[in-house]
């Protein structure tokens, strides 16, 4: 089985490296900066532990790649990206190819479904940065990362159980599970603070805000009738597998919207994240300032290209109370 791992930032770099290291064929996906030093120099990994020259072969374009049986695609672009990722690999791949949607949020998965006859969802738990061209980091010291998998909306099969058994040969946690998506709606109210920790530095009010916006997706996921594991429930899965240690002497900068602030990208994932809330409130009635302000400012700044954490905690609130107010008033 070969893994094309489409999308070889942060976490698909990472996932890469790992199967890399562990024998098993992979062919990256990337583009840009990236993709040129990747192929000029290979990819540079560095763990807690190691820091190597990986040379993995990559790509830029599905088109590029002579696809073959035995093919799986794990899907780690960003979701804003997902769309064009897909229909690119449709076009060179054909429908059938089997893809693992590894990604934070929970609407990928319907969009490849659209697409592709046989899509999974994969949780993912993976403290993964990528800032310089060619280079990706893990500051995971313990096992790299927690990703389970299972048949998309539900169920498992012989294929779930192949790769994750192949990712648990390469230091990963990774079990089928046929109810994956519960996971994956838990992950996805851990990341509404992607958005706070990339546009506002931490301090005393965060955490404030971000009970804001749990309390919203909660009421959101009543409302909507929709199954989701609880924080009890994510606290054991992880256990003490995910221990962090610097790497080379420094310490992770910051999550995946961060670092799309930090390396001016012009987009951040915010509507798939903040936004999916903000997307269940208007269908079921349910207010969500909170999520709606975190998401308009993340857009605003990614679009600007405005420095990370430049917006303080206390503006934050005020638009946050100036929200509800429009709301309630």
């Amino acid at each position: 089985m070969r893994y094309i791992i489409y999308g070889a930032g942060g976490i698909g770099g990472v996932i890469g490296a790992q199967l890399f290291q562990g024998g098993v064929e992979v062919l990256l996906v990337a583009r840009g900066g990236h993709l040129q030093a990747i192929q000029d120099r290979g990819l540079r990994y560095q763990t807690p532990h190691q820091t190597v020259t990986l040379p993995i072969a990559a790509a830029g374009h599905p088109r590029e790649i002579g696809f073959r049986a035995g093919d799986v695609v794990i899907l780690t672009v960003k979701s804003q990206h997902t769309q064009g990722a897909l229909d690119d690999l449709r076009v060179a791949a054909g429908d059938e190819i089997p893809i693992f949607c590894c990604q934070n949020g929970v609407a990928n998965e319907r969009m490849a479904l659209r697409r592709f006859q046989n899509v999974h969802a994969m949780m993912v738990y993976l403290p993964a940065m990528a800032l310089e061209p060619g280079t990706v980091q893990t500051h995971a010291a313990r096992m790299t990362g927690v990703l389970d998998a299972g048949i998309y909306p539900t169920g498992s099969n012989d294929l779930v159980a192949e790769v994750t058994g192949t990712l648990n040969g390469v230091n990963f946690s990774a079990r089928p599970n046929p109810t994956v998506m519960r996971f994956k709606y838990g992950k996805l109210i851990m990341n509404l603070r992607n958005a706070l920790a990339a546009v506002s530095p931490p301090g005393e009010g965060a955490q404030a805000i971000n009970a804001l916006m749990r309390a919203e997706a909660e009421a959101c996921f009543r409302a909507a009738g929709i199954d989701c594991a609880s924080q009890a429930e994510e606290t054991a899965r992880r256990g003490d597998l995910m221990k962090s240690a610097p790497v080379e002497g420094q310490d992770r900068g910051g999550g995946s919207s961060w670092q799309s602030l930090v390396r001016g990208t012009g987009n951040i994932e915010a509507d798939f994240l903040n936004g999916e809330i903000v997307l269940l409130g208007r269908l079921h009635g349910i207010p969500t300032p909170a999520n709606w302000v975190l998401q308009r400012q993340a857009n605003a700044l990614a679009a600007s290209k405005g420095a990370a954490q430049s917006i303080s905690l206390a503006a934050l609130r005020d638009r946050i109370d100036q929200a509800s107010n429009i709301r309630t008033g």
